[in-house]
């Protein structure tokens, strides 16, 4: 069983969440709909942006492709 990741790593992680989240929300996004465009399904959004998900880069390239922005924009 891995063990548990450090608060900071945690907090890293809630913040590209809420990142992603500014940015659909910006784009007048549903998660719903970022889902489709990203290829995933809504339930990745959501766990994503809430910070209880550590997704692949593969998924963070294809969201912040779906949201017409770089990938550092979001992760920086």
């Amino acid at each position: 069983m891995p063990s548990p990741q450090p608060e900071w790593v945690l907090a890293r992680r809630r913040a590209i969440g809420d990142r992603i989240r500014d940015t659909r929300r910006k784009a007048q996004l549903s998660q719903e709909r970022l889902a489709e465009l990203a290829g995933i399904d809504r339930q990745a959004v959501n766990r994503i942006e809430q910070g209880h998900a550590a997704p692949y880069i593969d998924t963070l390239i294809r969201i912040a492709h779906a949201l017409d922005v770089p990938l550092s924009d979001l992760v920086r």
